[in-house]
């Protein structure tokens, strides 16, 4: 959440609760394991994720977040659904409180989860239905595990 669209906004009405239009990315590996990224400010377990830029379509946005968070590329993709609303509310460390509108996307990707270039992965891992942790935004387990419900 550093972009300067972001920062402009935040210096104008501090750390009230804004709407973001945000994407993120399901994306598993061959044995139906959830690809899941630890953020690195300490928040947990979370999908590859992020707001979508200024001029930027949810498309592109998914493509570049997964790009930064993971390293791996994204090759096909399709919009599973739409979130938003008081169960997307969350504030981050520093008090500020965001409500997400999420663009959730399934991702077929290649090459090997690592490369992350951003600052905001601390680690990533494939994770299995009976091994999910908690994670910051309620998505419907359905979607996230659609062979496993």
């Amino acid at each position: 959440m550093s972009s300067d669209y972001i920062k402009s906004l935040r210096s104008k009405v501090g750390s009230q609760l804004i709407i973001l239009p945000s994407v993120a990315a399901v994306i598993s590996d061959e044995a139906g394991r959830l690809l899941l990224q630890e953020k690195s400010s300490g928040e947990g377990w979370s999908l590859p994720a992020g707001a979508i830029e200024l001029g930027e379509t949810p498309q592109q946005a998914v493509e570049r977040e997964v790009l930064e968070e993971t390293g791996l590329r994204v090759i096909q993709s399709e919009i599973l659904a739409v979130f938003g609303g008081r169960e997307f509310r969350h504030t981050y460390p520093n008090g500020d409180q965001v409500e997400y509108l999420v663009v959730l996307f399934k991702c077929t990707t290649s090459g090997e989860p690592g490369g992350f270039t951003d600052t905001e992965t601390a680690s990533l891992k494939y994770t299995a239905f009976d091994e999910m942790p908690k994670l910051a935004l309620p998505y419907p387990m359905e979607l996230l595990f659609p062979t496993m419900t």
